[in-house]
């Protein structure tokens, strides 16, 4: 009973704003009159706008399309990110060689890839996709690389000490211990996808929640604008709450600070 209140507590706390939020957006468009529809839609012409794209079937197809490919770009991005991140972790070596590259890689901004995207991989899915990969791939890659480097001295010893070999000693020590950097990487890669999704959908595409938003604005439709702004929140805190909820199985050992309820 008890941790069933703590749960009703925190899911009141977790809409709290967004409900003030959207009082204070339904006062200033409905009530105060502060902005003009074209500025700022009230909450309803949401609600319609949303209507005709399920009535035209247009809304499930954007959604469907912006999923699949976050969900490859994701993927993708973040499956090379543990692999390389976890082989720099282990070898300064290997860092040396391929850490200035990507440190300057990261730099580049998203839009900047566009151009050549297209003319390497056509207009197809595939620029898009490795778009939002490379938006997943940096934070996954840097957080592992970091946790394995915070790595205690001590659980190495240990692993020698028992004459672990390399693989036994990646496994049942340097893996388990970057774990919450893992986590934090992947979903900070996650937010990242989302991110570079539209800028991805910018890619002479004619379907998805990036595509809607530049279509509302070229077409003067501020509600299909927000409906696409909202859709990608919506989406968005879903991905990472499912990430924290396996983040917390993952980490259900771990005895700090962030346990505390």
């Amino acid at each position: 009973m008890r941790d069933l209140r703590r749960s009703l507590v925190r899911i009141l706390l977790g809409i709290l704003l967004p409900a003030l939020l959207l009082a204070a957006w339904w006062w200033s468009t409905d009530v105060a009159h502060l902005f003009t529809e074209n500025q700022l839609p009230p909450p309803q012409r949401l609600l319609s706008a949303l209507r005709e794209l399920n009535r035209q079937g247009d809304y499930s197809r954007h959604l469907l399309a912006s999923l699949r490919r976050v969900a490859f770009g994701f993927g993708a991005g973040a499956g090379i990110g543990v692999v390389l991140g976890t082989l720099v972790g282990l070898s300064k070596t290997l860092e040396r060689i391929v850490d200035p590259t990507l440190q300057g890689l990261r730099s580049v901004p998203s839009l900047a890839w566009v151009p050549f995207l297209l003319l390497w991989l056509g207009i197809d899915e595939g620029p898009k996709i490795t778009l939002i990969a490379i938006g997943a791939f940096f934070p996954v890659y840097i957080n592992l690389v970091s946790g394995i480097r915070q790595v205690d001295r001590k659980l190495v010893e240990v692993g020698e000490i028992f004459v672990l070999n390399t693989r036994e000693r990646v496994a049942q020590i340097f893996l388990p211990a970057a774990v919450p950097y893992a986590m934090t990487g992947l979903r900070i890669g996650l937010g990242q996808a989302w991110l570079f999704l539209v800028a991805a959908e910018l890619i002479a595409s004619t379907r998805g929640l990036g595509f809607l938003l530049i279509d509302g604005q070229n077409n003067l439709r501020p509600d299909l604008m927000l409906v696409s702004i909202l859709t990608l929140a919506l989406l968005g805190k879903s991905a990472d709450s499912l990430l924290r909820l396996l983040e917390s199985k993952l980490l259900g050992w771990s005895d700090t600070f962030g346990e505390r309820r």
